[in-house]
């Protein structure tokens, strides 16, 4: 069966699940999108590499692939391979000299240590048709396939959190910036990161 390149194009509050997010992973040279439910940890872990932020501390995925690194091994790439029950399937496809070793992982795992390895996500036809949208260009929105038009995908954070942050000076916002990464919120600091930006 034909592998399909993915790439991760957004993360997002999920609409559906409280305290749970959504990583949308979009079809390389295609408008279909597939988003995957994934916990908060999750998600900080993968906002964290894909903002190439360095935690005063290494998360769990930094020290696997640490671990991984000083031993040789080799992540090549990422396939999500099956979809049952609303679940998704993954495994992380390793090289150790000449040796391919293929490890079951959560997707959210998987996808976490991609980003760190920087190697290639890819998943199946079959899961596409099954649980792909796409991605109505006109509008920018995520459409179900088949469905009426969804809402637009919302990128990391709540807007009361949000507009609450435009209220605050420069100084007040590198203050609370410095206080969400004591407390290892990189979600976040990334959103307050991006406010700051907006700003120069």
């Amino acid at each position: 069966m034909k592998k399909i390149e993915l790439e991760i194009v957004a993360l997002s509050h999920s609409i559906t699940q409280t305290h749970s997010y959504a990583v949308v992973l979009g079809e390389v040279n295609g408008l279909r999108r597939l988003p995957i439910v994934i916990g908060g940890f999750e998600a900080q872990a993968i906002a964290v590499a894909l903002e190439r932020m360095h935690p005063s501390r290494p998360l769990t995925h930094d020290l696997f692939a640490n671990f991984m690194a000083t031993y040789g091994v080799e992540l090549t790439e990422v396939v999500i391979y099956k979809l049952e029950e609303g679940i998704f399937f993954a495994k992380l496809i390793c090289k150790n000299n000449n040796e391919v070793t293929e490890i079951d992982s959560r997707t959210s795992d998987a996808l976490a240590m991609a980003v760190r390895a920087g190697c290639k996500i890819f998943t199946f036809e079959n899961i596409l048709e099954t649980a792909g949208m796409y991605l109505d260009q006109s509008e920018g929105q995520i459409v179900p396939t088949g469905e009426q038009k969804s809402n637009p995908v919302q990128i990391t954070g709540g807007k009361a959190a949000d507009s609450e942050m435009k209220g605050l000076s420069i100084d007040e916002l590198h203050t609370l910036l410095q206080q969400v990464l004591e407390n290892e919120d990189y979600v976040k600091a990334i959103r307050i990161r991006d406010e700051i930006n907006s700003r120069k």
